[in-house]
Order: structure tokens, then sequence, then C-alpha cells
């Protein structure tokens, strides 16, 4: 399956990843690139809308947390919105839901 990622700066400088598919070792490298174009200097606030991900491995999740690192030696925050309960169940195993803010659904 193919990965699309989608990025948006907002009037507040934020940013927001759109990102649909399947992240694994076939795909991961993209979104890393896609991902590292984001001037994380100049933006206080990023968010990954993983709504569209059907499928994510230990690929994908270096990849965010290498993204989240960035963001944060930088000065900013990551919020992860629209996890899927399989998506949430993954970052709740690793411990990364502890460390990287993941936005509930209301």
């Amino acid at each position: 399956m193919e990965l699309t990622v989608n990025i948006t700066t907002q009037q507040d400088s934020s940013v927001l990843a759109t990102i649909s598919g399947e992240i694994d070792a076939y795909t991961a490298p993209k979104l890393r690139e896609q991902l590292l174009a984001i001037d994380t200097k100049n933006t206080k606030k990023a968010v990954l809308d993983l709504a569209g991900v059907g499928y994510m491995d230990s690929t994908g999740i270096g990849v965010i947390v290498a993204f989240y690192k960035s963001v944060i030696a930088d000065g900013g925050e990551l919020t992860l919105v629209g996890l899927s309960p399989r998506l949430k169940r993954l970052f709740d195993i690793t411990g990364l839901s502890g460390i990287i803010h993941v936005e509930e659904e209301a």
C-alpha cells in the first residue's frame, strides 16, 4: 500500500501532517523524508494526524520518535491525533503514549 503525507502550515505557524496508508519498512523512508522537511525551528507545535494509517510497524514508530526528538530539541511540542484503537495500543504498549502527547478521541 502507498503512503500519503500532506503537510500544511497553519496561520499560527503550527504544522499539521496528515498521514494515510501503511507505515512499514518500505514506506517509512518516505515519511522520514517528509517530516525532516518541516522547519521545526520555526514551528512551536506539530500535529501528526494518523487517522488514515491502517498499519504501523516498529520502523514507523522509530520515524515518529526521531521526529518527536527533533521537535522537542527545537523547543516545540508534538501531538498525535486520530489514532485507531490498534495504533493507540501500540503507543501504549511501547510506553510512548506517556512521552508523546496523544490526543484522545472525544
